[in-house]
């Protein structure tokens, strides 16, 4: 098998097995054996693509500060990613609290600047790192909202267009109080978080410095388990700032665009809920 072929050539060891777990249209899911016995997780592009070295980036970059959250990169090139298989568990209360001290311990670490040293995916969709001196507030209107409102222009339609660039006008109001950069994972909604026995791991990270209530924002957009108790055990190790709740959807703005970008206009009546309520906080 041609996949298992490259993965013993990528990572050094023989292949005893290589299950398919699936497709995306860019890539394919494997769960295999290797020769010395361990199981690994594999995700092999259909042809070459940045995408895998973004995210091996961001995994170790996350994993300077914070080891026992992510899965350890065992091998990356332009086709395929390798890391640690993980055994699934069912969430529980306890592993929900101990990921939100983690997260919180993950976010105070400053990096000291927005933005990454390299250049970033979400998805198929390239992100700009641009490491620039400017408030977050700008960072976010600049790099995050701004480069997908004319791929989202079709889907959103004039008024839904002109709803966004309200909110990128207006976004040094909105923003809140200014924070310092936080290590972020930067995609952090329920299916990027694995559950075990006794925590969460993160994974597929479009990671970077930017603002902690992003990844908690995240976590609320598309449903978590045991959220209220993620949410309590991070505010009890790392307080965040008064009415941060109300900033949810200025935070959840960017995620809804790249969507509406990707799957049409099946998100656009979201995205544009989260624009007015942004606008209303």
């Amino acid at each position: 098998m041609t996949g298992a072929t490259d993965l013993a050539a990528l990572i050094g060891v023989t292949v005893d097995s290589m299950t398919d777990l699936g497709s995306h249209h860019s890539w394919t899911l494997h769960r295999a054996v290797l020769g010395d016995g361990r199981e690994v997780f594999v995700k092999a592009a259909h042809d070459q693509t940045p995408v895998f070295a973004a995210e091996a980036a961001g995994l170790r970059w996350l994993a300077a500060v914070a080891p026992g959250l992510v899965p350890e990169v065992l091998a990356v090139d332009d086709g395929m990613l390798v890391l640690p298989w993980v055994s699934a568990a069912a969430p529980s209360a306890a592993a929900a609290q101990r990921f939100g001290r983690e997260l919180a311990a993950l976010h105070a670490d400053s990096p000291g600047s927005f933005g990454a040293p390299w250049p970033g995916w979400i998805a198929d969709l390239p992100l700009d790192n641009s490491q620039v001196g400017i408030s977050w507030a700008r960072w976010y209107a600049d790099y995050r909202l701004a480069p997908y409102l004319p791929k989202a222009a079709a889907a959103l339609g004039r008024d839904g267009v002109g709803l966004v660039e309200r909110v990128i006008e207006n976004i040094e109001t909105l923003a809140g109080p200014s924070e310092p950069p936080s290590r972020i994972h930067g995609d952090l909604w329920s299916g990027n978080v694995l559950w075990t026995a006794d925590r969460a791991l993160v994974i597929d990270p479009a990671a970077h410095g930017g603002h902690r209530e992003t990844d908690l924002a995240m976590l609320a957009l598309f449903g978590t388990p045991h959220l209220d108790r993620i949410r309590a055990a991070y505010h009890e190790a790392h307080p965040l700032a008064d009415d941060w709740q109300a900033r949810i959807p200025l935070h959840q703005l960017h995620p809804l665009l790249v969507h509406v970008v990707l799957f049409g206009s099946s998100y656009r009546s979201q995205t544009l809920a989260a624009a007015r309520a942004a606008l209303a906080a």
